[in-house]
């Protein structure tokens, strides 16, 4: 879990970031909404590339110009970028799409509106050398992540981008070789393309503050705010790990025992002894998560009340 040293070759990186996220990121945004209130268009402009020059400022590592294909960065590491900010959203009334600065239906008038907060990373995985590249081969995935950090309290001018990352060969980190395995390639794409030969299965959603993400063990690198997003941004950094450092000692993020089944539970509740269910901690350390196991293929879930980060004040 140490970086390449040799690779490092941008400093000032957290002023560098900063600029990208305001030049590449907030700015064109911010023009996006004033056209999209005109158009009637979605403003919802897409983090791949911008994500991949974040992601070069963020480790200190340049990328190789390769676009869509071959490493992202000079060392091998994958970036994946997913942004949960403007999405389009729906209205319950009449299932007519609503763009996220609206309060009512353009269509109907409704109020009764779903808010999306539903995009993921993608892996695309369609041969046994795909899976080795990505599970072996690769060294470390980088996570970046744009949304609200107060999404459930309709706050929708207080972004949030972030940075993750899972090192592929790493004992701390191996559920997430075992769920691109076992989970997808080998039981849902390999069984999908038996089934259906001329159709390409979907790529692996891997869907942030999800089970599966907390049982990869992520490590938070990079975390800023931007208030006043909408209108004149202010960014404020709060977590940065910086490029040189090793993160083998650095702790993953913790997990919401919200997300668990209640015998998922019940091993928690053996493995620290605890008798009754409101005595579990609200959040799991990594050490303790490593007795979960994988949950059978398919079988999803959404807690009752979506558990609110912000809640935490960013406390990760």
């Amino acid at each position: 879990m140490q970086p390449n040293l040799n690779l490092i070759t941008i400093d000032n990186n957290l002023n560098l970031s900063q600029e990208l996220l305001q030049e590449l990121v907030l700015e064109p945004r911010i023009n996006a909404l004033k056209w999209s209130e005109i158009t009637h268009q979605t403003p919802n402009l897409k983090i791949g590339y911008p994500g991949q020059h974040l992601a070069s400022l963020i480790t200190g590592i340049k990328g190789k110009k390769t676009g869509a294909r071959g490493d992202d960065l000079e060392d091998g590491t994958e970036v994946k970028s997913c942004s949960r900010i403007d999405q389009m959203d729906k209205c319950k009334q009449c299932e007519a799409p609503v763009a996220r600065r609206e309060k009512t239906c353009f269509e109907c008038g409704s109020s009764n509106i779903e808010r999306k907060n539903d995009s993921k990373w993608l892996f695309t995985i369609r041969s046994e050398n795909d899976l080795k590249v990505l599970t072996e081969y690769v060294p470390r995935i980088l996570l970046i992540l744009g949304d609200y950090s107060n999404f459930y309290q309709e706050d929708f001018n207080t972004l949030r981008f972030q940075c993750f990352e899972i090192w592929t060969n790493n004992e701390r980190q191996k559920r997430f070789k075992e769920i691109m395995n076992n989970n997808y390639y080998y039981n849902i794409y390999l069984e999908n393309k038996k089934n259906h030969p001329k159709k390409t299965p979907a790529p692996q959603n891997f869907w942030p503050y999800k089970y599966q993400f907390y049982l990869c063990n992520p490590i938070l690198t990079f975390s800023c705010l931007v208030n006043k997003a909408s209108t004149q941004p202010e960014i404020i950094i709060n977590h940065y790990i910086p490029p040189h450092i090793n993160r083998a000692n650095i702790d993953s993020i913790l997990m919401p025992i919200n997300l668990l089944y209640q015998e998922e539970k019940n091993l928690i509740k053996d493995y620290l002894n605890i008798e009754n269910d409101h005595d579990l901690p609200e959040m799991i350390d990594e050490n303790t998560r490593n007795i979960l196991p994988l949950r059978p293929i398919n079988k999803g879930f959404s807690p009752k009340k979506p558990y609110s980060r912000s809640s935490k004040k960013d406390k990760f």
